[in-house]
């Protein structure tokens, strides 16, 4: 992973490097999802694990019915005076198709699906989102926004946690990583 470069929202290339010994919780977002509200944990853990190595990596994705209109700077306003992030959103990607960042290939090849859902409401709501427009029925791809990865400090691609998956589902997970 550390090979790869991703583009940050003012348009400038960072090679994942930087991120070397550190955890990471990597999403493609949307400001207009019904999973948005997701913001409020992802700030928190944020908050509570950055300190001791912990990076989120925000990348709008407007694949999924339009629902991250707007520039990278717009979107990034939006999460920090409605969710009060204080990580950064990089700029927006695809993340399925021929037009797919390197850095989405690579994290869908190391996990390739998604957690079966947990609860009825998070299966119901996944199987009303496989019958929308435009979601990729391949395997491997992404099927919607806040689609989570989770790598650890030395580079491995260890977690992938589906849209309806919430952060205090998985901030154990990232604890233990974290040590």
């Amino acid at each position: 992973i550390y090979e790869i470069s991703v583009k940050k929202r003012d348009g400038s290339e960072e090679n994942l490097e930087v991120f070397k010994n550190k955890v990471l919780l990597i999403l493609n977002s949307a400001t207009g999802c019904g999973f948005t509200p997701q913001y409020e944990g992802i700030e928190k853990l944020y908050e509570k694990w950055h300190e001791k190595g912990f990076e989120v990596l925000d990348f709008p994705c407007n694949q999924f019915g339009h629902q991250a209109p707007g520039e990278d700077d717009e979107i990034h306003e939006f999460c920090t005076a409605k969710y009060k992030t204080q990580f950064d959103q990089l700029a927006k990607v695809e993340v399925n198709g021929d037009k797919a960042e390197p850095l989405w290939v690579y994290l869908k090849g190391e996990i390739s699906e998604d957690p079966e859902p947990r609860g009825m409401k998070n299966k119901v709501a996944m199987k009303a989102i496989s019958k929308m427009p435009g979601v990729s029925k391949e395997k491997g791809f992404i099927k919607w926004n806040f689609t989570k990865f989770v790598v650890d400090r030395d580079g491995k691609v260890v977690y992938r946690f589906g849209p309806t998956d919430e952060p205090k589902d998985f901030e154990e997970k990232i604890a233990e990583l974290i040590g």
